[in-house]
């Protein structure tokens, strides 16, 4: 049974993140990044984590921890970012259960993020 794409859209994770995942596409627009890196921490990729960090900000290693399960991604707003601009950020919610804790948490955060050539990174968080 094939499963639904943790980043919430209506397709199956395969042809959704899981094609970027696996590099037989990449992200059109900033959007499409950010979905695909939730994603990524609900299937436990840090190698796209890594991957898809901006070389100028990119860790050494992505840490993932076991007892988080992501939930659910709430996105709440977009600027920039379409296949037309070279800079974007994502305002969103990541919603997750930590099984350590026994407690529901969720991360809100506005993701940056920076084309180059046809590929879009993710920067850092900005400062709100």
């Amino acid at each position: 049974m094939e499963a639904d794409c943790p980043c919430g859209s209506v397709m199956l994770y395969v042809t959704c993140c899981g094609s970027l995942h696996s590099g037989t596409a990449t992200a059109l627009t900033a959007l499409g990044l950010m979905r695909s890196r939730y994603s990524a921490f609900a299937v436990g990729d840090s190698n796209y984590l890594l991957a898809t960090w901006h070389p100028a900000t990119r860790p050494g290693s992505v840490d993932l921890d076991p007892a988080i399960k992501w939930r659910r991604l709430q996105i709440r707003e977009l600027t920039g970012g379409t296949a037309d601009d070279d800079v974007g950020t994502v305002e969103f919610v990541a919603h997750y259960w930590d099984s350590t804790r026994r407690q529901y948490g969720r991360q809100h955060e506005n993701s940056r993020f920076a084309r180059q050539g046809q590929c879009w990174f993710y920067v850092d968080a900005a400062q709100r």
